[in-house]
C-alpha cells in the first residue's frame, strides 16, 4: 500500500475556490462601477501578465473600452447585425445590443497570431495542436479576469460577435492585423443583486479518480 500524505487545506484556498463557485453571468448591468477604471486595469494587466501559456508563448492580448468607446462597439456591432437579421426579427436583437450598451465597459480578448506562428515553425511535429493550446490560454484569461472582476462586486457576461465584427473593431481602434478577436466580456454594476440559481450535471458523469 502506498504513503499517504494528509495536507490541510489553506484559506487562502478555500478563497480562491469560494471565488470560483461565485462567479456567475449577470444581465443586465448597469454603468456604475464599484470600483475605479483603473483598479479594472490592474486586474485585467495582471491577469494578462501571469496567466500561463503554451511554451510561455504569450499570445493572449487585450483591450479595454470604457464610457463613450464602450457604447461605440455596440453600435457598431448593432449595424452590422442589422445589415444581416431580417427586420421582422429585428427587436430583439435590438434589445439586446441597447442592454450590452448600458453596461459600463468592455474587455476585448485576442490571440496574437505571430507567437502561435513562431511555435508552429520552430516545432513543427505539434504545429496542428498550438492554435488549440492558444484557445486554451485565452479561456483561462477570462475565467481569472471574470472571476476577479466578480469578487470586487462587478457583473459580468461574454459575448462571441466575433468574427462579423473583427473588420470594424480593427480599423476603429487600430488593432494589429496578427490580433484575432475571441471574445467580449461586458461588465458593469449589476442589474439584479443575485443571479440566478446554477444548476449542475451529476458529478458522477463527469469526474472520475483512480489510484487514490
Amino acid at each position: 500500500m502506498g504513503s499517504v500524505t494528509t495536507t490541510t487545506t489553506t484559506n487562502s484556498t478555500d478563497v480562491f475556490l469560494d471565488l470560483v463557485r461565485a462567479r456567475r453571468t449577470f444581465y443586465p448591468l448597469n454603468k456604475k462601477l464599484t470600483v475605479p477604471t483603473s483598479r479594472i486595469e490592474t486586474i485585467v494587466s495582471e491577469a494578462l501578465q501571469h496567466v500561463p501559456s503554451s511554451f510561455n508563448s504569450q499570445s493572449n492580448r487585450v483591450v479595454i473600452l470604457f464610457g463613450g468607446e464602450h457604447d461605440k462597439l455596440w453600435d457598431m456591432t448593432a449595424d452590422v447585425l442589422r445589415a444581416i437579421v431580417p427586420a421582422e426579427q429585428w427587436r430583439p436583437t435590438a434589445d439586446k445590443m441597447a442592454m450590452f450598451r448600458a453596461s459600463a465597459a468592455s474587455i476585448l480578448f485576442f490571440e496574437d497570431d505571430v507567437p502561435v506562428k513562431e511555435l508552429q515553425k520552430n516545432f513543427p511535429a505539434y504545429a496542428d495542436k498550438f492554435p488549440s493550446f492558444a484557445a486554451h490560454s485565452t479561456g483561462m484569461l477570462q475565467f481569472a479576469v471574470w472571476t476577479a472582476l466578480e469578487s470586487e462586486g462587478l457583473g459580468a457576461n461574454l459575448q462571441h460577435y466575433n468574427p462579423l465584427i473583427d473588420a470594424k473593431v480593427a480599423e476603429e481602434w487600430k488593432i494589429p492585423a496578427t490580433w484575432q478577436l475571441t471574445a467580449q466580456m461586458v461588465i458593469g454594476g449589476r442589474g439584479i443583486p443575485v443571479a440566478g440559481e446554477k444548476t449542475f450535471r451529476p458529478l458522477e458523469e463527469k469526474f472520475k479518480v483512480f489510484g487514490a
